[in-house]
């Protein structure tokens, strides 16, 4: 009989971001890792990496796996810092190549370049098994919010990256390309098929009214309390819901930093001819533009 797995929950406060790492015995896997990025500065460090890298080396881990649940679009991913760190390979959900071909464009790539699809080690479909050590997990693939959505199950433990949120703050947007509402509704019937006990952890947290972030919810409460989305509700109701809410939200404030980050696995974009790398973010120019654009010569 295998020990239950330890999971070792850090909250990154800016982005509202849950990592883990996850280990049996020395055995482990980064589960979210975050980047360090200031907008205003444009500084980006590692300190948060290395705090995952710290609880490694403190407690005698060996890495055998970065797992991503999607390319997010809120923060960007640390994954190819630890990679280089650890030596552990990088995996994602194969509908990454829908996300990446619908992003390439907007950051001036072609979809069959190799920075994309070569970004990542593995790209993992709903009921593969990976293998890291002790640690064994099933691969749920969750569309929805994104096309390469994906969920991780190790024994009563799932860890569903933007899926859900804490019963209070509801469920994932979308509205990105590739979101469905109706995907995302069968996504998370998956999950409430699940025992009541299962623990689900979650990749964000917003809390409010002043109480602290959560890590995790168990399958019966979201059930029960899940303003989005309760095991009674119906899959119209929820549709028409989401598309709603959907409609009122603005764009995440790090959408194009980190996208054109996290599709590349993590990597920052190559340097300009100055040395300098650079973060682009595409303008919508609202009409008229007299006097905002340049004429054409």
């Amino acid at each position: 009989m295998h020990d239950r797995p330890r999971i070792e929950p850090f909250f990154h406060e800016g982005t509202g971001t849950w990592s883990y790492v996850v280990s049996r015995g020395t055995d482990a896997v980064i589960i979210d890792p975050v980047l360090d990025y200031e907008p205003a500065s444009g500084r980006i460090s590692t300190a948060s990496a290395r705090r995952l890298l710290d609880h490694v080396g403190r407690e005698g881990l060996r890495v055998h796996r970065i797992l991503e649940t999607h390319a997010h679009a809120d923060h960007l991913s640390a994954a190819a810092f630890l990679r280089a760190s650890t030596g552990a390979p990088v995996a994602i959900g194969a509908g990454i190549r829908a996300v990446q071909a619908n992003f390439a464009g907007v950051f001036q790539l072609a979809p069959t370049d190799p920075v994309l699809t070569d970004a990542f080690d593995t790209l993992l479909r709903d009921g593969d098994t990976i293998e890291a050590g002790a640690l064994r997990f099933e691969v749920m693939a969750t569309p929805g919010h994104t096309a390469d959505s994906l969920a991780y199950r190790i024994d009563d433990h799932v860890f569903v990256g933007d899926t859900l949120f804490a019963p209070d703050v509801g469920a994932a947007r979308c509205d990105f390309p590739g979101g469905d509402a109706e995907s995302l509704y069968a996504a998370i019937q998956r999950l409430y098929a699940l025992p009541d006990s299962t623990t689900l952890w979650l990749c964000h947290d917003y809390p409010s009214g002043g109480r602290a972030p959560r890590a995790s919810v168990s399958v019966g409460e979201s059930k029960l309390e899940n303003r989005m989305l309760r095991g009674d509700t119906s899959l119209q109701a929820f549709v028409e819901a989401r598309r709603t809410r959907d409609a009122a939200l603005p764009a995440p404030k790090l959408l194009y930093p980190s996208l054109q980050v996290n599709i590349r696995g993590g990597r920052l974009p190559p340097a300009a001819s100055n040395g300098q790398r650079y973060l682009t973010t595409p303008l919508r120019i609202e009409l008229p533009a007299e006097g905002l654009v340049e004429d054409s010569p």
